[in-house]
């Protein structure tokens, strides 16, 4: 295998999403390596934590990661530059040009929806990510992403061959090591066991919350728990109706083990989000033996099949006690194909192709 140096910025940040996609293929990629293979991960002064790995081998910097594009375009570039060896990015960044080697684009949200991103702020994080994507698929070696839905997405934007993509999706065994916490329900007392929807909060505008707030004002005999730590806030405007309706219970923060435990006891999982490289949460839920309705858009429906129910995300007026009723097949067969070590071996397989 060529001589790969992994990026370990996702080391920095709170273990969800990409981080956890990252933590959890390298501890798997890692089991597959040979002695022979020369690759290693450089970690920012500042990593949250460490891990340990039998053949990866751990370069620590003397630098901090404090901004993104310095780490990425010059600390990080350097490294591999000193150590001869080949990028491996999980976190939609890399290095500039031909230093880019491998890298993760997971879907390119930012440019097929750019109105999405209304302030400053945002539209500063909008064209940092189009940036690159731009750079990725220009100098990449190897472009990596989750689902056949993302590589038709970045094969046509921007014109990089199929050939060049390689699609190693996302897993979910990461939720079997955690405990299920109903100590939530202490805290919410109107949730009972089978009495409510459950949906994870964003403020990012794809996830579509204001399909929650527009349904339950329309159905005020259902009742929503919402969680999210920022869902307070009620960013984007249209979800501040939500703080009006009494049959929305917005929950803030909760762990992982109060969401295992809110996924166990709820109606049904809702994810109506209409832009998705991936989505784990669905398979989260899926994997507890939870009932999933999920927006008919992007990816959902390449990863989910027929073992989920469908909505459009446009469209808030639906019956939900009679879409639960339609019969679904079993997920078993996407649980066994969805995993982080088949991502692993993908991944391996990929790189030994280079």
């Amino acid at each position: 295998m060529t001589k790969l140096l992994i990026n370990g910025n996702f080391l920095c940040r709170n273990l969800t999403g990409i981080e956890r996609f990252a933590w959890e293929i390298c501890a798997r990629f890692d089991a597959l390596l040979a002695s022979s293979d020369d690759v290693s991960i450089f970690v920012p002064v500042n990593a949250k934590r460490v891990p340990e790995y039998a053949h990866i081998k751990i370069i620590k910097s003397d630098t901090a990661l404090k901004s993104f594009p310095l780490w990425d375009t010059v600390v990080f570039a350097k490294a591999c530059r000193t150590h001869g060896a080949i990028a491996l990015d999980f976190s939609n960044t890399a290095p500039l040009g031909k230093t880019c080697g491998v890298a993760f684009i997971h879907d390119i949200y930012a440019k097929d929806f750019p109105n999405d991103f209304t302030s400053f702020r945002d539209k500063l994080v909008a064209a940092y990510c189009r940036f690159h994507y731009r750079n990725i698929c220009k100098n990449a070696r190897l472009v990596c992403t989750v689902s056949h839905f993302s590589k038709e997405r970045i094969a046509s934007v921007y014109g990089v061959p199929e050939s060049r993509i390689a699609v190693i999706e996302n897993g979910w065994e990461h939720f079997n090591e955690v405990q299920s916490d109903a100590g939530v329900f202490v805290r919410f007392p109107k949730l009972k066991n089978n009495n409510y929807y459950f949906t994870l909060g964003s403020l990012s505008k794809r996830k579509n919350l204001a399909w929650i707030a527009s349904h339950a004002a329309r159905y005020a005999n259902e009742l929503f728990a919402v969680s999210g730590k920022a869902i307070s806030a009620l960013v984007p405007r249209e979800l501040e109706s939500l703080k009006k309706l009494s049959n929305v219970v917005l929950l803030g923060y909760v762990s992982d083990g109060e969401v295992k435990a809110l996924m166990e006891a709820c109606k049904a999982f809702i994810f109506p989000s209409y832009y998705e490289g991936f989505g784990i949460p669905p398979l989260e839920a899926l994997s507890c033996g939870t009932r999933v309705i999920c927006a008919n858009s992007a990816s959902l429906p390449e990863i989910y099949r027929n073992c989920v129910h469908y909505i459009d995300p446009k469209n808030s007026a639906v019956d939900l006690p009679s879409l639960l009723a339609q019969p679904v097949t079993a997920p078993d067969e996407i649980l066994a194909a969805y995993t982080y070590e088949n991502a692993a071996k993908k991944l391996y397989a990929a790189l030994n192709s280079l």
